[in-house]
């Protein structure tokens, strides 16, 4: 364990991307051969769609990375966070930091994002995927990658989680995020079983039905635990009820237009069908 954490305290860029790149790669594959959905639509142009907001991403978490290191350094000065209030087994310190840092980090500001109107028109982007599959996992707003970018610091800074911590964390959350929105079929007693701990496949698919109150469920990102402790989880009979998108924006010209999808959060809000928020 101390190994692990020490080969990703000295994780070095060229290695993240092999790790970005093996994932995506890896469920494409999978998806092709067990698929969920047989969806007709250009794979290439969704893909390009995607993985171009993928690109956006890194960019800004390099920038990102600051923050945390600033986080990092002030909690080894100070001695503070929760995971160094005690002296911890090694085993105990990761699997916490791990789970700690997925709420605050992920769960939160996720829930938080679809319960405050001006932030939820950020993370609508990632709903408008009529298409969900491996490269869907990172299309997020640019706006809404500074926001989970401040909620992950926080995460850091609540935990007192090393350096080597945090990239491990980042590391199996881009795992996750290419493992659950992944085309891919599960048989349903296995994906059942692991979604009482873990987030997969069929658990977040529910997620991205078009319409409430299934997209305002299932907000976990590594472990689903936090959304059966705060009673946000849900599930459905049968996965091919689903259909994803968001009902405000089911034209192709409104998902599929990147300069489109950078404009939403500063277009008039529509609410959807079951929506909480008004539309002022």
């Amino acid at each position: 364990m101390q190994e692990l954490i020490q080969y990703f305290t000295n994780i070095s860029d060229e290695a993240r991307g092999i790790f970005l790149i093996s994932g995506l790669t890896f469920f494409l594959f999978i998806e092709s051969g067990v698929p969920l959905f047989r969806m007709e639509y250009s794979k290439i142009k969704h893909a390009f769609i995607n993985i171009t907001f993928t690109i956006i991403t890194l960019i800004v978490n390099l920038f990102g990375a600051y923050l945390i290191l600033a986080a990092v350094n002030y909690n080894e000065s100070h001695g503070t966070g929760l995971l160094n209030l005690t002296e911890l087994p090694l085993w105990l310190y990761v699997l916490g930091g791990l789970i700690f840092m997925d709420l605050i980090g992920a769960w939160l500001i996720h829930w938080i994002q679809h319960n405050v109107k001006w932030l939820w028109k950020f993370h609508l982007i990632h709903h408008t995927d009529p298409n969900v599959d491996v490269t869907s996992g990172l299309r997020h707003h640019p706006g809404e990658n500074i926001f989970r970018l401040l909620f992950t610091t926080l995460a850091v800074f609540v935990t007192g989680a090393s350096f080597g911590l945090v990239m491990l964390y980042q590391t199996i959350s881009v795992f996750f995020a290419h493992f659950s929105h992944a085309n891919i079929k599960m048989p349903l007693a296995v994906d059942k079983a692991f979604s009482y701990i873990f987030v997969t496949p069929h658990f977040h698919k529910i997620h991205h039905h078009y319409i409430q109150p299934h997209t305002d469920s299932n907000y976990g990102n590594i472990f689903s635990i936090w959304d059966h402790v705060f009673r946000t989880a849900t599930s459905v009979k049968k996965m091919d009820d689903l259909v994803y998108g968001i009902d405000t924006h089911m034209k192709p010209e409104e998902h599929s237009s990147i300069k489109n999808l950078l404009m939403i959060p500063f277009q008039a809000y529509r609410p959807p069908v079951g929506s909480k928020f008004s539309v002022q």
